[in-house]
This record gives structure tokens, C-alpha cells and sequence, in this order.
């Protein structure tokens, strides 16, 4: 073994040993990496039972189905303010009395919050946002054309 494949060798164990330290494969962890809030696995459940409440399966997917409560979970945490994202740790935090009951139950439990509730109105917002960009919506419900667009030669034009 000659000097320089002992130190790729060493150098390939080192960086090895960086990333795998660097994971965390607790089962309290959540299914994606944030930066700024600290949520843990039983609170994306919650999320996720949450925004099942605000877009249920029907014919089409619901929101769990989506994954809707990662897009809110990294929206809340990339793109909300630091004082927002405590009211809505909060929000969430009083949610956990409906967390495993019934879909009517936490539908019952969203609309009953007061309609000026930053919780409920960040939930919602991202909820809809995630399913209106989702690829099930953009590929199965809109109508894509590819720019310029559709070309109509008989159009008729006043003058």
C-alpha cells in the first residue's frame, strides 16, 4: 500500500464518519430536516392528521396522502417570521387535544377557532398552497399549455 491510497483511504473513513454522525435516525425525528423550528415526529403526526382535516380524501388524494404537512412544516420553517412561527407552536400545541380522535372532530375543532387565529390561518394558507402546487393538481386537474399558448387564426376583429 503505497502513501496516497492509505490517505484517500483515510480522508474517504473521515468523511464518512461527518455524515453519518450528522444524521439523526432517532424515531422522534421528523421525515425532513428544518432549521429554524423544532418539531418532532409526534407533531408532524398531528400536522398531518390536521391538514387530513382541512382537505379529507374523497375521489381525489387528501392532503396526508399529498404529504401536505412537510410543505407546511418547511414553509413554516424557510418562509414565516420568528413570531409568527411561535403563535403557530402554540396553535399546535393546544391542537394536541385532537390529535388521534375523529376527522369530524378536529374539523369541528379548526372551525371553531376564531377567525382571526394566526394558527389557523397559517395552516390553511400552506395547506392550500401545497395541494394547489402539488403534482397531483397540476398534473390530473389543470389544463397545461405549453407557452405561447393555444394560436386561433379566426378571430374576428372590430374596427
Amino acid at each position: 500500500m503505497n502513501r496516497r491510497s492509505a490517505l484517500k483511504q483515510m480522508f474517504i473513513m473521515a468523511g464518512g464518519l461527518m455524515i453519518a454522525t450528522s444524521c439523526d435516525f432517532s424515531p422522534k425525528s421528523p421525515s425532513i430536516q428544518l432549521k429554524t423550528i423544532s418539531l418532532d415526529k409526534g407533531d408532524e403526526d398531528l400536522l398531518a392528521e390536521l391538514v387530513e382535516a382541512i382537505l379529507p380524501k374523497t375521489d381525489s388524494p387528501g392532503a396526508r396522502e399529498l404529504n401536505l404537512h412537510l410543505f407546511v412544516m418547511k414553509m413554516l420553517d424557510d418562509c414565516t417570521s420568528p413570531e409568527d412561527q411561535k403563535t403557530f407552536l402554540a396553535g399546535l400545541k393546544a391542537a394536541e387535544k385532537v390529535k388521534g380522535k375523529p376527522l369530524a372532530d378536529q374539523q369541528a375543532y379548526l372551525t371553531g377557532l376564531p377567525a382571526d387565529d394566526n394558527f389557523f390561518k397559517i395552516l390553511k394558507r400552506r395547506t392550500l398552497q401545497g395541494y394547489k402546487n402539488s403534482e397531483y393538481v397540476m398534473k390530473n386537474k389543470l389544463k397545461y399549455e405549453l407557452v405561447p399558448g393555444r394560436y386561433d387564426g379566426a378571430v374576428k376583429m372590430e374596427g
